[in-house]
Order: C-alpha cells, then sequence, then structure tokens
C-alpha cells in the first residue's frame, strides 16, 4: 500500500486537494432510480425561508422535488442522480444564503415506536368512546321514557360490537404493563386499571347477555381514552424538542477525509472509517478519529476535550482524540481505534456507570403510584365484600365495587405529572432549554449547588482579540484579511476581530507554521511566533502580561512583527446569572480541566470562592459524589467531552448547545444561544412546576377522599364515575396551565462590560490600554 509523502510541501498539496464525498453513503435510493438526500439546514426561521428554499431548489434542473420541515430544519431533496449531484444542490444552498450539511443516515435516532403506539391507542379508544357515547345516550334517555327491551338489548349489542375490538386494542400497553409487573411480583399503577376495565367489560358483557338495562362499556373506554391521554403527554415530551437538539448535533457533525491506497481523497461518514484506515485532518477541521499521527505537524485545541485553552504540539507518532481541532498544520492520522478502546469509549462507559447510579432516582408520579395502587385495591375489594355480607345481589355488589376502581382511577394522578411538564418544556423550550428527560423538572427544582465547567460553558466557546482598542486599527484589518484565508481557530477569531470579509491575494500556506499572503503589494505573515520571527525577549513579555491566552503574530516584510493575544472570554451576562443564582439560594463552584491560572482569574471576577482547575473526567465525578454525600443536590453545567460522565453522573445536568455531542446526550436538557440566562430561567420554571405538580397530587388526593366514600356507599354509577374522574382530569390540566403565567420568558441580558466579561488580570488590561 503507498504511502502519503511526508514532505511538507506534499503534504500541503494533498491537503489542498478536494476530496470527493461518497454521496452512496449519504443518499438513499427511490424505487424509480431517483436518489433522495436528507440535509440538515442553518437559518430556517419561518415559512418565507420554506418557500425561498423550495423554490431556489425547484429551478435547479434535476431537482423533483425539495419539502422543507421547519420543525426539525430539515430539506429532503429527490434528485435525478443523472442530470444533477449533490454538490450542486449544497452549491445552491449556499447561494441561497442557507448552509447545509447532509446527514448520516446511521446517525439519526429514529422516532419513538412507544410514542407511536400511544397515538395509535389514543386515536381507537377516542374513536370507541365517541361511538359507544351516542348509542349510551339514547339508551340512558330510553329508559327514563318508552324504550323497549328488545331496542335496548340491540343498542347494548352495537356498543358491544364497538367497545371490545377497541378496548382490546388500547389497553394493550396497560395489560403488558400489569402483567410484567405481576411477573415481578409488584403492582403498579397499570393494575388496578387493568382490572378495573376487565370487569367493567366483563360485567357489561354479562349484563348484555341478561337483558340489564345498564351496561358500561362506554365507562371503560372514556377510561382507557384519558389514562392514554396522560401517558401519550408523558412520552412525547421527552421527545418534543429531541428533534432540534438532534438536528443541531449533526450540523456540527464531522465527516471524515479517508486516504485511499492510491493516495486518493474521499469524503465519508465516520461511522464508514474503521481501524488501519487513514485520514486526513486540514486546517481548521475537527480530528474525527482517535489515531496516532503519521506525517505533519500542527498544533490542536483540547478545549472540547480537556478544557485547556492552550493548544498542543502534535508531530508524527503523536496521539490525537476525536473532538480535538486542528490548528495550522495538515495532519495524516492512522486510526487506531474506531469505536472500543477510544477516550470517547472509556467516556462512554463512565457516564454509562453515572446513568446507572442515578437511574436510582424516584420520580414523583412513581411515589404516589406505590402508595396509591394498594389502597384502591383494597377499597374495592372490601366495598365488593361488605355489600355481599349486607345482604346486596353479587352483581350489584360487583357494580359499586367497579364505580369505586373507576371514580379512583389514577387519571387526575396519571395527568398530574405529564400535564406540569408538558406546559413547563413549552415554557424552556420559549427560553431556549431543550428537555431529554422526562424527570429532568423534577430534580431541576430540587438543585441546592450548581457546579460549572469553565471553557465554553461560562466563557465563550471560541477566543476573542483581548484588548482590541489597543491594536492599530489599519494594521489588525490587514491582519485579518490574511486571516481569513486560514483555517485554524485563532485565524478565524482574528478575522472575525478586524472585520474582514475578503481575504488577502496570492496566500501560500506553510503547514504547521501558518500562512504567506500579499497585502496592499508587501508580503506579508500570519502564523506561529516562530514563523513571523518574534523574538524571545517580546515572547516572554507577552506571555507575562497575559498567562491565560494563546498568541497568533503577524509581520509585514522586515518591519516589528505584531503580536495578537486571543483568549476566551466570559460570556456577556456570565455574572448577572451567577449573581441571580445566588439569590435562589444556590451554592455556585467551578471545576474545570483549565489551567489554575485561567480557572482562578474567572472565578475571581464571578466572585466564586470554591474552584478546582485541571481535573479529569474521574475527579470531576469523585467531587460530584462527595457533594452528594454531604447531602447536597447539584445542577452540573458544562460542554466539553470530557463533562460528560460528570453530567451523567450529576442528580440534574445541563449543557450548551455549542457543546460536545456526547456532552448533550449526557446532559438532562440542552440551553441554546450564547447566554448562561437559560440556566436561571430553568431553575425558576422547574420551581414552580414543582409546586403545581405537588397541588395537583393534592388536587387527586381531595378528590378521591371525597369520591370513594359516596362510591362506597353506592351512591354512584360507573357511568358518573366516568364522569367524575374525566372532571378531576380536566382540574388538574387546568391547574398546569398556570405555569404559563407564573413563569414569563426571560428577557434578553443586557451585555456585561468589556472589563467585567473578559477574564483577563486588571493590570494587563490596563498595559494593553
Amino acid at each position: 500500500m503507498s504511502t502519503l509523502a511526508s514532505e511538507p510541501g506534499m503534504v500541503a498539496a494533498v491537503a489542498a486537494t478536494p476530496p470527493r464525498r461518497d454521496w452512496d453513503a449519504f443518499t438513499t435510493a427511490d424505487a424509480d432510480g431517483r436518489r433522495r438526500l436528507m440535509l440538515a439546514v442553518e437559518g430556517i426561521t419561518c415559512a418565507a425561508c420554506m418557500g425561498d428554499i423550495e423554490r431556489g431548489l425547484g429551478r435547479l434542473d434535476g431537482v423533483a422535488s425539495a419539502r422543507v420541515n421547519l420543525a426539525n430544519r430539515r430539506v429532503a431533496v429527490v434528485y435525478d442522480p443523472a442530470t444533477v449531484d449533490p454538490d450542486a444542490i449544497l452549491a445552491r444552498m449556499e447561494a441561497l444564503h442557507y448552509p447545509a450539511r447532509p446527514f448520516d443516515p446511521t446517525g439519526i435516532a429514529r422516532p419513538s415506536e412507544t410514542s407511536r403506539r400511544l397515538l395509535r391507542c389514543l386515536g381507537v379508544s377516542g374513536f370507541g368512546a365517541m361511538n359507544v357515547m351516542l348509542l349510551s345516550v339514547s339508551v340512558w334517555s330510553g329508559n327514563v321514557t318508552d324504550i323497549t327491551p328488545e331496542t335496548r338489548d340491540f343498542f347494548h349489542w352495537m356498543s358491544a360490537l364497538v367497545a371490545i375490538p377497541c378496548v382490546a386494542y388500547a389497553a394493550a400497553p396497560f395489560y403488558e404493563s400489569a402483567i410484567a409487573a405481576i411477573r415481578r411480583r409488584a403492582v403498579n399503577m397499570d393494575v388496578p386499571i387493568t382490572i378495573g376495565v376487565t370487569l367493567a367489560m366483563g360485567l357489561s358483557l354479562v349484563n348484555t347477555l341478561t337483558h340489564a338495562h345498564e351496561a358500561f362499556f362506554d365507562s371503560a373506554l372514556m377510561l382507557l381514552f384519558f389514562l392514554l391521554l396522560g401517558r401519550f403527554l408523558d412520552e412525547n415530551m421527552r421527545r418534543r424538542t429531541a428533534v432540534e437538539a438532534e438536528t443541531l448535533a449533526v450540523l456540527r457533525a464531522d465527516s471524515a477525509v479517508r486516504v485511499e491506497p492510491d493516495g486518493g481523497l474521499v469524503e465519508v461518514p465516520v461511522s464508514r472509517v474503521r481501524p488501519g484506515d487513514r485520514v486526513l485532518v486540514r486546517p481548521g477541521e475537527k480530528v474525527p478519529v482517535d489515531g496516532r499521527v503519521e506525517t505533519g505537524a500542527s498544533e490542536l485545541d483540547t478545549s472540547l476535550v480537556t478544557g485547556e485553552t492552550v493548544p498542543a504540539r502534535v508531530g508524527a507518532g503523536d496521539m490525537v482524540h476525536a473532538g480535538t481541532v486542528n490548528g495550522f498544520g495538515s495532519l495524516t492520522v492512522t486510526v487506531t481505534a474506531a469505536a472500543d478502546g477510544t477516550l470517547v469509549a472509556e467516556i462512554e462507559r463512565l457516564i454509562g456507570e453515572a446513568e446507572s447510579a442515578k437511574s436510582a432516582h424516584l420520580r414523583l408520579a412513581d411515589k404516589a403510584a406505590r402508595l396509591y395502587a394498594p389502597v384502591v385495591h383494597s377499597a374495592a375489594a372490601l366495598t365488593f365484600v361488605g355489600w355481599m355480607i349486607a345482604g346486596l345481589p353479587w352483581n350489584d355488589s360487583l357494580v359499586i365495587a367497579i364505580a369505586v376502581l373507576i371514580i379512583t382511577c389514577p387519571c387526575a394522578l396519571a395527568l398530574a405529572i405529564p400535564a406540569v411538564q408538558v406546559v413547563a418544556a413549552g415554557r424552556l423550550f420559549r427560553n431556549g432549554v431543550l428537555l431529554n428527560a422526562g424527570d429532568a423538572i423534577e430534580r431541576l427544582a430540587a438543585v441546592d449547588t450548581i457546579v460549572f465547567d469553565k471553557t465554553g460553558t461560562l466563557t465563550t466557546p471560541e477566543p476573542t482579540l483581548v484588548g482590541p482598542d489597543a491594536v492599530d486599527a489599519d494594521v489588525l484589518r490587514r491582519a485579518a484579511a490574511v486571516a481569513l484565508a486560514s483555517r485554524h481557530p485563532l485565524a478565524r477569531a482574528l478575522a472575525k476581530a478586524g472585520g474582514a470579509v475578503k481575504p488577502a491575494e496570492q496566500v501560500t500556506e506553510h503547514p504547521g507554521e501558518g500562512v504567506e499572503a500579499m497585502v496592499e503589494g508587501r508580503t506579508a505573515r500570519l502564523g506561529s511566533l516562530d514563523f513571523c520571527a518574534v523574538s524571545q525577549v517580546r515572547r516572554l513579555m507577552e506571555q507575562s502580561l497575559n498567562p491565560t491566552a494563546s498568541f497568533i503574530a503577524y509581520r509585514e516584510g522586515a518591519a516589528e512583527p505584531v503580536v495578537f493575544a486571543l483568549a476566551q472570554t466570559l460570556k456577556a451576562d456570565a455574572k448577572a446569572t451567577v449573581a441571580a443564582l445566588r439569590k435562589l439560594g444556590c451554592a455556585i463552584e467551578i471545576l474545570s480541566g483549565d489551567r489554575a491560572e485561567a480557572v482562578a482569574e474567572v472565578a475571581r471576577v464571578l466572585h466564586v470562592d470554591e474552584w478546582i482547575a485541571e481535573a479529569t473526567p474521574a475527579s470531576k465525578i469523585a467531587r460530584l459524589n462527595a457533594l452528594k454525600a454531604a447531602g447536597r443536590t447539584v445542577l452540573m453545567v458544562g460542554d466539553g467531552l470530557n463533562d460528560a460522565p460528570s453530567l451523567a453522573a450529576a442528580p440534574v445536568s445541563l449543557s450548551p448547545v455549542s457543546g460536545a455531542h456526547l456532552a448533550q446526550s449526557a446532559a438532562d436538557a440542552v440551553f441554546l444561544g450564547e447566554r448562561l440566562a437559560p440556566v436561571r430561567v430553568a431553575l425558576e420554571v422547574a420551581r414552580a412546576a414543582r409546586r403545581l405538580m405537588t397541588e395537583n397530587l393534592w388536587i387527586a388526593v381531595v378528590y378521591n377522599a371525597i369520591a370513594v366514600p359516596v362510591a362506597v356507599a353506592g351512591h354512584v354509577t360507573p357511568l358518573v364515575a366516568a364522569l367524575a374522574m374525566s372532571g378531576s382530569s380536566l382540574i388538574v390540566t387546568v391547574n398546569a396551565l398556570r405555569l404559563r403565567r407564573v413563569a414569563r420568558p426571560a428577557a434578553p441580558a443586557r451585555p456585561a462590560p468589556a472589563a467585567e466579561a473578559c477574564p483577563v488580570p486588571a493590570t494587563i488590561r490596563e498595559t494593553a490600554r
């Protein structure tokens, strides 16, 4: 097998060669020979965007259809591969100002089958309940007027014909759950539900066969409808925002440029890369795999993995890990592990252990169910036995017992929590918080300690120019033009600070060092301090002035080089948010993998006394366990790959959407935007939601305390019991809607003054001026 030349010039030439994409891995074939491409799209905000994209792609020859899904920001394009290729489709999207990337089909999470099944059961039970209720109205009115026994029996048999198959289908989830619980020698909320439905259906059939005046098919179906509604809301709440988070993750996902045996470059999904393959990592790209550098030299931004803000130099023979960002040089990496044995695999193992420990948390509804089930069973059984002893016929005693089961049916209890969760999830979504866990709201409400990661969480994920006012504006403008031609993270930050819109001309890349270009007729260099011949004295001075920054130099001809310091700054509302969290009664800590000097400065600005630097994933978990042992309920907020195990280990966790994919999957919720305000809003909404959940549970308890004695006394028929049960469900749902008034959307935070937002010592700021 041929190897890639190790000479820097040839490495740069290969790096500059645009790779071809293996589009078969990103598309699927239709039956008529056309192909379907799914794109994740940035910038879609309204229906007008949908029209722009669909019309713009529709004008492209070979595109049969283009359909935009506004909810999940995806575009499905069906095209003829003989007429147009996917590269042209991506180019058209770029021209329309809607940058897009292809989805990796193997990485798309499939919709929840449980949610779809509950929706089908809900539809069947609703259909059955409405039709049987129409038939029941005729029987009720006829029983007090002049209905004949034959007509009543006909309506009862018609009701049975509709109800039996509907109940058999719609009640299946409850029956399966109840049978599984009984096999485990346990009792859950589904056991009384199945007993009540079975008895109601059984007694209704007996009454129909014996020509009785009443049958209770409608009660059984109404019961199922409201229970399924609560179950569906609970399940759907967990997934209603998952698609948004998934799409944002895929927009940032990286494919890999695989080096073929003949030296050709092919862009493939990361899922197609195998150990032993060679991949090319170009300047500015994320390293897609774990591996060893075969050729090339560069600097890696490891902040996403380790929290360390200073780039690490790597060369031939060094190990690199997925998630780090390449700097100036091109690297050829031999893949050592694609799944098992990688750093990611080790972190996933820690996540699994942490989540197993967290699964012991008992949800509020489950706690109520533990008490509810035995009480309901006992009340119904004692009612039946008591009326039998009192001399009532067995069928009348059974009717009263069924009424007790139905009137105490956990509809209000089943809706008490999900109804609040759905309203709270909507309120959080409007404030930029996307929930990943159904019980995250309950756990958020109990938080008394908040532990922040530093890099990318309290600070901006990308570096910014330190002291821009102290830099000559013309020099910054020219340096930014050169920086725009580079893909290095520091160069991109410099280009942004200088407002560059047009790159410099005649650009030559020097792998591992920087770029050279023509600027206003003069040769200019931008890159490392060595590349721009920065003296040792100047270098030591810059490092002493700003020990937390990274440096990039710019030199025009033989002139004195200019050194730019770039550092991650505090998010605009970090100080205000931390202060607000303290007012909510929360203790604040910082737990970071970054250097002690960088963490100490951020802690000083935010007035945080408790902080730990250079923390590993294991040491972060150890600290969280220590806090847990001290009786604290901890909220962990982090974004890096090294934060994923601690996010899973914490009682509740949040991750910014700019974080690593693994960190987001381990977190209980993800928040959008560049602000920290969603953390405060999440706590406020959760605490208000917890109060409403408790109120709803008390409503259910008071309802049962009144209804059960009346039902036991025999004053309630199964139909009246079903109506009362429905009324209690409506009450808890209306109460849940009060959360819209309790928690208003957060107003945008005012940007903090630069002196407070930037974690740079005051002496350094004065020197920069």
